[in-house]
């Protein structure tokens, strides 16, 4: 099922939620080892969704530092797209510093979003929206800004999720996000390296490859910048605890899943507590923030686009 809506006529968030149906989940499944199974991230937001304001740190984190990125643009919305918006925390400040726009809350998970709803208010201009950021079910150049906050994490390859914003922002319309760079989780990767050679966090791409990301999508003028942030706890089982609530669990598509890997987990988790030396055990997230600008209709092959102001009248 496909379903494209236009948000121009729209009277009231009740009668939009009257229209809307959770949008088509698909399994963006491949053949690579860092591929991500969709089905199973959406499974495991599910899951954290009643538990996630409580250990979101990080989100929280990054959420202000787009927020205060954000402050000093001139921009005037009629439509906000919280791409990834999670329990709506995002959700609700964009709602508070854009009084006048419609802000779409959109997650893969409907838990997530379920929780989202709990905190809006009667009369809300706020509407929420269960799709796949790799195929938005909204019509092309419709949102004046998309704001994403470690969504990019989730989706393995941006380019689909770069494209999706790219067809759905209006030109010169801001699209705004955080994520995690490749230095992100490093203790655990090397954790794991000291046990085999396979995959077991996700792969988060560079700055650079992001940037290029961008552009191939249509996204213009990309502005990232890098900053270092360092989480403590107090040993493994306090970690994993946290990064199951928090729904951050290892969703690798070629996952293994027998009992020689859980012994191997277990063996992983060992390896980690031991590089605390007896005091807290400190992960280094490597934060990516990025913004660019929508460039407007794209063209197909052999298509050209004139404005219509540009084209000459001649008497005859």
């Amino acid at each position: 099922m496909e379903f494209r809506l236009c948000w121009c006529t729209v009277p009231h968030p009740y009668w939009l939620e009257k229209q809307i149906k959770r949008a088509t989940v698909q399994d963006m499944s491949n053949d690579d080892n860092s591929a991500l199974n969709r089905r199973d991230v959406r499974r495991r937001f599910d899951r954290a969704a009643a538990e996630f304001d409580t250990v979101d740190f990080v989100h929280a984190t990054t959420r202000r530092g787009l927020m205060d990125r954000l402050t000093p643009v001139v921009i005037h919305p009629r439509t906000i797209v919280d791409l990834g918006a999670a329990t709506g925390s995002a959700t609700r400040a964009l709602a508070k510093n854009f009084r006048r726009a419609r802000v779409i809350a959109v997650d893969l998970s409907w838990n997530m979003l379920e929780q989202a709803r709990k905190k809006q208010r009667w009369l809300s201009r706020v509407t929420t929206l269960q799709a796949d950021a790799t195929a938005l079910p909204i019509v092309d150049q419709s949102v004046d800004i998309v704001f994403s906050n470690q969504l990019l994490p989730w989706v393995g390859d941006p380019a689909q999720t770069f494209s999706e914003v790219s067809r759905v922002l209006v030109k010169d319309g801001l699209f705004l996000f955080a994520t995690l760079g490749p230095d992100s989780l490093s203790e655990i990767r090397r954790a794991w390296a000291s046990l085999d050679s396979d995959v077991h966090v996700n792969l988060f791409p560079d700055m650079h490859d992001i940037g290029d990301a961008a552009v191939r999508a249509g996204l213009r003028d990309p502005v990232l910048d890098v900053d270092r942030l360092a989480v403590t706890y107090k040993d493994t089982r306090a970690l994993f605890r946290e990064l199951t609530a928090m729904g951050a669990r290892n969703s690798l598509l070629h996952r293994n899943r027998s009992l020689a890997a859980a012994k191997r987990f277990q063996a992983m988790a060992a390896a980690l507590d031991n590089t605390r030396d007896g005091g807290p055990l400190t992960l280094e997230l490597e934060i990516v923030y990025g913004h660019c600008w929508g460039s407007g209709a794209r063209s197909v092959d052999g298509e050209f686009r004139v404005a219509a102001n540009r084209i000459s009248v001649r008497n005859t």
